[in-house]
């Protein structure tokens, strides 16, 4: 017996109220699954090339996994204990530069001076609340991921399951499509075509502005000779994918740093302005355009509500689902708003029918 519209639609809200009411109680528990299952959408378009040049699928996914991993530990053995070590520097190091731009503050601007003593306060308090959370901070994202068991249960399962995902990744989708109903199994495939290309072309080429604009600008403010420049180009370049985020985070960070470093330099502090300026020139102009592409279509503005709103309700594992989910809805609302396009409810002309008064009443 088919059911009605109505009742369909109560099951799709059980169900999303289902898996959220999951991901809200088990969510630091599903994050290397939820990675895994990421790592292996990202990687399974490199497994088909491998095996259209006649490379079997495991020995394409084991090449494709023991390559990812060997790139990640070199990424860690090499650059992150130099952006952990700048990093807690920079927390230690905020209430001597807070106390620098206020005396540089006081003495060229002397207008100010009835100001003095709540400037003092506010940013010594400032420094020290920054000092003292940024260094908690560190120290519990140290211990979290140096501790044992999170290290067993990120570093290993994670892996392990994007392995085995990427090589039964055909089997998988052909289950998924065995479920499907038959009457609306080609609207749905087209629409999960588009999710895909949505999801695709935003987030890997994304990761891919992100790693460049981060080896950018850490070489860069590293050229210029900026305290903390690779943490600082390192955490700018790697939340870009937030639209503005990363651009305004760096630029305030480096410029407030480069103005109690090369006070007097104008030459040096113009540099460091310059760098971030070309990285958004980069950014808005070649990067983004060439490698995400504008057929996407993801509004800044839904995009930071996506993250804002995941990341609150269910963590660091909501902030991975994020984009996927803002993709998706964004495809589902689009494909909404055309059958609605193309309904008699929007094209219907006809005017409605004039009520005739009874002279006689």
């Amino acid at each position: 017996m088919a059911l009605s519209p109505e009742i369909q639609l109560r099951y799709w809200a059980i169900a999303a109220l289902v898996l959220a009411l999951i991901l809200w109680a088990l969510g630091p528990a599903l994050l290397p699954f939820v990675t895994g299952a990421a790592i292996a959408y990202f990687l399974n378009p490199l497994v088909i090339r491998l095996t259209a040049i006649g490379l079997p699928r495991p020995l394409a996914v084991t090449t494709l996994m023991a390559s990812a991993l060997g790139i990640i530990v070199l990424a860690l053995l090499l650059i992150m204990p130099a952006v952990v070590a700048q990093a807690v520097q920079f927390t230690e190091a905020t209430p001597e530069l807070l106390s620098g731009l206020q005396e540089t503050i006081s003495a060229r601007f002397p207008d100010i001076a009835a100001f003095e003593n709540a400037l003092d306060t506010s940013l010594l308090k400032l420094g020290e609340a920054i000092r003292d959370r940024g260094a908690a901070l560190a120290e519990g994202v140290w211990r979290s991921v140096s501790s044992i068991v999170s290290a067993v249960v990120f570093l290993v399962i994670t892996p392990v399951v994007a392995f085995y995902l990427m090589l039964d990744w055909p089997r998988v989708v052909a289950g998924v499509d065995d479920l499907l109903p038959r009457q609306h199994a080609p609207t749905i495939r087209a629409l999960a075509a588009d999710i895909d290309r949505a999801i695709a072309g935003f987030v890997r080429g994304q990761v891919t502005v992100c790693l460049i604009l981060a080896a950018y600008y850490a070489v860069a403010l590293g050229l210029v000779g900026l305290q903390f420049g690779l943490a600082i180009g390192v955490v700018a370049g790697l939340i870009s994918f937030i639209p503005y985020i990363g651009a305004i985070v760096g630029g305030v960070l480096a410029i407030g740093v480069a103005l109690w470093q090369f006070w007097g330099m104008p030459a040096s502090i113009g540099a460091v302005i310059v760098i971030f300026a070309i990285g958004q020139v980069l950014e808005g102009n070649i990067l983004v355009p060439r490698i995400v592409g504008n057929s996407v279509r993801l509004h800044p503005v839904w995009l930071l509500f996506a993250v804002s709103a995941f990341g609150m309700l269910f963590g660091f594992t909501g902030m991975l689902i994020a984009v996927p989910v803002a993709a998706s809805v964004g495809v589902l609302v689009r494909f909404g708003l055309e059958q609605y396009q193309n309904s008699a409810l929007y094209k219907s002309t006809t005017p409605p029918p004039e009520s005739q008064d009874d002279p006689q009443a």
